[in-house]
């Protein structure tokens, strides 16, 4: 049973040990029940911010395949809720990827997201649930 959301920054933090939020990602990783639940949308942006580096992406390929993460998917009946979201936030604004986070929390019923990204302060599970972000933010 899943413990948490895995995002994409707080994936390139663990990778890259000269990340400012490397050392927190790292001690918090450890604390989390495996796998973290994640969605393919996540995985393409975890890909693309790394393309550059071959090194980079074998890292990521390393991680995503070593059992740390379990890809969930988001299909046609999530896509209204996803719009919602998307239109809900849009002020932030909300990206696709950040969108299938919290749909993927409200239909797992999980609030625990592992992530270096801000915007979970202000998204909520069911408009009412806070997240709880790891590492937490100063």
């Amino acid at each position: 049973m899943a413990s948490a959301l895995a995002d994409t920054g707080a994936i390139l933090a663990l990778l890259d040990r000269d990340d400012r939020w490397h050392r927190a990602c790292v001690e918090e990783f450890k604390a989390l029940r495996l796998p973290l639940l994640t969605t393919a949308a996540i995985l393409t942006e975890l890909f693309h911010m790394v393309e550059d580096s071959a090194g980079e992406v074998a890292a990521a390929w390393r991680f995503v395949r070593s059992g740390a993460l379990e890809v969930r998917t988001i299909d046609d009946s999530d896509l209204p809720a996803l719009e919602s979201l998307m239109l809900k936030y849009r002020d932030r604004p909300m990206d696709f990827a950040d969108a299938t986070l919290v749909q993927l929390a409200r239909r797992e019923r999980l609030s625990t997201v592992f992530s270096v990204d801000r915007d979970f302060e202000i998204y909520r599970i069911d408009g009412r649930r806070r997240f709880r972000i790891v590492p937490e933010h100063a």
